[in-house]
């Protein structure tokens, strides 16, 4: 695997994201925290550019114990919605919601001394 350089982890503020042209594919760097995490820029449901979506944590529905709604709230886990169809993942996992088999294609990446690598799968 070819390993690549993007930009250091101070380019990429804390919750926020870079997509990069990284040879044949592009690729969604996604900052939370110190982690970064990566996914391909290509949304499985029909192939938009899924990385560029928006970014929210997952909306939940509140059930009461008589199965009423009670309304709605957002949750802890961070959603990227692809602009295209509204598909949406879940940016830790890059699995859809709704059927786990439906996910993004991650792209390893690293950071040592502050700096940001991808590898490049062959």
């Amino acid at each position: 695997m070819d390993e690549i350089a993007v930009g250091r982890l101070t380019d990429i503020a804390d919750g926020d994201y870079r997509v990069f042209a990284l040879d044949k594919i592009e690729v969604g760097i996604f900052r939370t925290g110190t982690k970064v995490l990566a996914y391909e820029n290509v949304c499985p449901h029909a192939g938009g550019p899924v990385c560029q979506g928006k970014i929210f944590n997952q909306v939940e529905e509140i059930i009461t114990p008589d199965k009423k709604s009670a309304g709605l709230r957002f949750g802890k886990q961070r959603h990227i919605v692809c602009p295209w169809h509204g598909y949406e993942y879940d940016l830790a996992t890059g699995c859809h919601p709704g059927d786990p088999s439906v996910r993004l294609t991650p792209v390893k990446v690293t950071v040592r001394d502050g700096q940001i690598y991808v590898s490049l799968p062959e």
